[in-house]
């Protein structure tokens, strides 16, 4: 360990630590541009610019080893000094366009202005013009003036994906950012550069002029399009729909968790949203396409449950959930239908084929299912969506729950017309319309995701929150509330009221979450280790996205 003062604070680091890194070790924040956590060391912005005593200049935070009994100043006037004339360089062929950049109110070259900045410009010279608004891919734009030649989009395309789209051509005042000849930037992680730049160079295509960053209200929630779970916010705006043509959702940011995405998150999951606002199932609909009451479907549902589960030779009930859902209501599903009915519960359905590779994106493409694979609805020694489904085609099934899924998909439309007809009662419950639906007896519209509150677990036993961001949308409700009012028509003796105590029941019934609660996962989630024959099932793919 080695030793150093920084303003006036003696803190302890390991050898190799550098300035800036020791610095955030006590919360003292330098000023930086080209530097981060995640990249390569560059030290090309000269920004982070610190007073080393005994040292004849100053030096840069990021790419300064510290060493023992050093002593550091990271707010006198010498240093500040050196930070404002970088920055004075930095802005000189900047464009005055604050105003239409999607950048500003999150900008560091406004913020560092403002913190140390404050200088009479001598700037006399026509700023140098460079290209703008120009399209580097599907989904990120370039304003070539608005660069400060930090690199950071070079270092992660070269370092992070490895896919080599960036360039910084020419020299002196003329370099400029571009991507190499022939190139289109359109990586599955393409939209990180944007994430990263720290001024407003690079912008989403998605987000361009939609709104201020200061109209934004964020949310802490986890992608639930493959098991990696990677950490997100939200940002929406409710009471402007018009600024995301009636959408709720207006841009998605990855969340920094270094157990799980770090700072990254893939294309697919950013812009693969969507599905909250189109096509939602939002009334309780009969077989006709006649609206009805949630009263009325459950109670008619209740009473052919409590005549199928109550049947001479066991139940004659089959339900097929999906792990989509949350552990709470996969152990709601279970208790009821599995443990109060008899019936044959599932999470297993036909895999679907999709893409994976080594940095984020698993093939899986539910966010749950070794959540479900613990809970004993997926994985060895479960049953599958097929055996049911053969089940109900043989007339031993009187009733079919469908939690989500498209079984047309899976398994044709001739034959879920067949499963229609089999049996007496077809129940489909989901967010969005698909074939399966036109099907049932009776449409239940639920709510997505991030419509509740509840936990995932990651194909790695990393047991996360997702939270509730919007209201249910139109009349659906969150599967958790359907099940116990489901629960009580049917007299069973469940206590639970909430997602909150239905997962601290959950910890009581089952060893791997054990001791938990949503106080003791937190923000970051906790991870956990599966028991027996479960070990390492969250990289199987027994499940498949609805």
């Amino acid at each position: 360990m080695l030793s150093l003062t920084i303003d006036g604070r003696e803190v302890g680091v390991s050898e190799g630590t550098t300035v800036i890194q020791a610095a955030e070790k006590l919360g003292i924040f330098i000023p930086r541009y080209c530097y981060h956590p995640g990249l390569s060391i560059a030290g090309n912005c000269r920004i982070c610019l610190v007073d080393v005593e005994k040292s004849p200049k100053l030096q840069i935070a990021c790419n300064m080893p510290v060493t023992d009994g050093m002593v550091v100043h990271t707010k006198n006037e010498k240093a500040e000094a050196g930070r404002r004339a970088v920055l004075e360089f930095l802005l000189a062929n900047h464009p005055l366009d604050c105003p239409v950049c999607d950048q500003s109110g999150e900008c560091d070259l406004q913020n560092f202005y403002m913190n140390f900045g404050l200088y009479n410009p001598r700037f006399r010279e026509h700023k140098v013009k460079k290209q703008k608004a120009v399209t580097l891919g599907p989904h990120v734009m370039l304003d070539q003036e608005r660069c400060i030649l930090c690199s950071r989009c070079v270092r992660f395309t070269d370092e992070i994906t490895k896919t080599g789209e960036f360039g910084i051509f020419n020299r002196g005042d003329k370099a400029e950012l571009g991507i190499y000849p022939g190139e289109v930037l359109d990586n599955p992680y393409s939209a990180n550069v944007v994430d990263i730049c720290p001024v407003g160079a690079l912008t989403e295509s998605d987000f361009r002029f939609k709104a201020r960053v200061w109209y934004l209200s964020s949310a802490q929630t986890v992608c639930n399009g493959c098991s990696q779970g990677c950490n997100i916010d939200m940002h929406f705006v409710l009471d402007r729909p018009h600024l995301n043509d009636g959408a709720r959702i207006v841009r998605v940011k990855p969340r920094y968790n270094p157990d799980v995405n770090q700072w990254w998150l893939c294309d697919e999951g950013r812009y693969g949203l969507g599905w909250l606002d189109c096509e939602r199932l939002t009334e309780v609909r009969t077989a006709n396409g006649a609206d009805a009451t949630w009263e009325q479907a459950l109670t008619s549902i209740s009473t052919t449950l409590a005549g199928a589960g109550a049947e001479e030779g066991g139940a004659r009930i089959g339900v097929i959930a999906s792990a989509q859902l949350t552990n709470e209501e996969l152990f709601l599903i279970r208790e009821i239908f599995q443990g109060g009915l008899g019936a044959q519960v599932t999470a297993s359905v036909p895999e679907k084929p999709g893409s994976s590779d080594d940095l984020l994106i698993k093939a899986d493409k539910n966010p749950n299912t070794l959540g479900a694979t613990l809970l004993g609805l997926a994985g060895l020694g479960a049953p599958d969506a097929g055996q049911i489904v053969e089940e109900a085609l043989a007339g031993k099934l009187d009733v079919l729950w469908v939690f989500g899924h498209d079984m047309v998909e899976f398994f044709g439309e001739g034959t879920v017309r067949e499963l229609s007809e089999k049996v007496g009662l077809f129940v489909f419950s989901g967010t969005n319309a698909n074939p399966t639906a036109s099907f049932a007896n009776w449409v239940l519209p639920t709510s997505g995701y991030v419509e509740k509150d509840g936990t995932f677990v990651n194909c790695h036993g990393r047991v996360q929150r997702v939270g509730s961001v919007f209201p249910p949308l139109g009349d659906s409700r969150e599967d958790w509330c359907i099940l116990l009012e489901l629960a009580g028509l049917l007299g069973l003796p469940l206590e639970w009221r909430d997602p909150k105590q239905i997962f601290l029941g959950l910890a009581k019934a089952e060893a791997p979450f054990a001791g938990l609660s949503y106080e003791a996962i937190g923000e970051q989630g906790v991870e956990i280790t599966p028991t027996g024959s479960d070990s390492g099932a969250g990289e199987r793919t027994g499940a498949a996205a609805p």
